[in-house]
């Protein structure tokens, strides 16, 4: 929507008098110094480009909306890991409120597939094409990144632990070595992210490029680095993250098997997406690559 400053109208009345040609007119000293500041300010305003001052505004404050729904994201991702790994924040896995196994169970299955439901639906193609009638397409993915990372943290805030040992790694060198596996899994994660475009997965690339004019690209096909060897290495990160547990209580269990089953079906949603919009070159690549595990075309 463009509009034009009162300045740049064409008037031929002043308080509804016609202003003869060539007559003298007296200098308003009806301005104060702050509305002289402020007219000052919109000439400047509107002498940056084409667009009104209140598309700029809305530029900026759709980046700083980005911005600030990353650092929720940034600050939720490293809560779960100390979240799964028990380290370093005040509630973990296995640490909390206890409830009734039963109770504990339905709680954090409720907890998970809230966050299943919201994280899957949000990302298909034929939500997003009702969100964004309401929700500015700019700040789509952001809004999306901010809305799983709450509901992350709810679960998080609302978890129910389950101490029953399903096993426990004794020796210390092997317990090591496994708290390393699952930090390495994390590591795999966030590296896997910047290969493809960290910053436009999680929102911030689509409010920069709007904030400074300039068009999304469309999606392209590629396989950098990782995805050559696999198709998905994020969530292959999320798997060992999640069960490379040096002690592996019953909550430890019910989280690491719910998330696995869930990052099947969201592998196999994404993908029929991913066909939609690659076609056959997609499909190329599965035969090609394996989902999950190097050097095995099956899983």
């Amino acid at each position: 929507m463009k509009g034009v400053s009162g300045e740049n109208q064409p008037s031929a009345k002043v308080e509804g008098r016609p202003i003869r040609h060539g007559a003298k007119t007296k200098p308003c000293r009806c301005l104060g110094t702050t509305e002289r500041f402020m007219t000052q300010l919109d000439h400047q305003v509107h002498s940056i480009g084409p667009e009104v001052a209140g598309s700029r505004i809305f530029k900026f404050i759709a980046f700083l909306y980005g911005i600030a729904a990353y650092l929720v994201f940034f600050v939720t991702i490293l809560y779960a890991i100390g979240f799964v790994m028990g380290v370093m924040v005040p509630k973990t896995i296995d640490t909390g409120a206890e409830a009734p196994v039963v109770r504990a169970v339905i709680i954090n299955l409720l907890l998970m597939s809230l966050f299943a439901v919201q994280h899957s639906v949000m990302a298909r193609q034929q939500f997003k094409g009702w969100w964004t009638q309401f929700v500015p397409r700019p700040v789509e993915r952001s809004t999306y990144v901010l809305l799983a990372s709450l509901s992350l943290l709810l679960l998080f805030w609302q978890w129910r632990p389950l101490p029953a040992v399903i096993w426990e790694v004794e020796n210390p060198d092997l317990a090591v070595t496994v708290v390393t596996l699952s930090f390495a899994g994390w590591v795999l994660v966030f590296t896997s992210t910047f290969i493809i475009n960290h910053f436009e997965l999680f929102g911030l690339h689509q409010v920069t490029n709007h904030l400074v004019g300039k068009d999304m690209e469309p999606p392209r096909f590629k396989t950098p680095l990782l995805y050559k060897f696999v198709r998905h290495p994020i969530y292959l990160g999320f798997i060992i993250a999640f069960w490379a547990a040096p002690t592996m209580t019953a909550g430890h269990l019910v989280f690491a098997a719910v998330t696995t089953l869930y990052i099947f079906v969201g592998i196999a949603l994404e993908e029929n997406d991913l066909v939609d919009l690659f076609g056959d070159e997609y499909r190329q690549y599965k035969q090609r690559v394996s989902m999950l595990i190097p050097w095995r075309r099956s899983v």
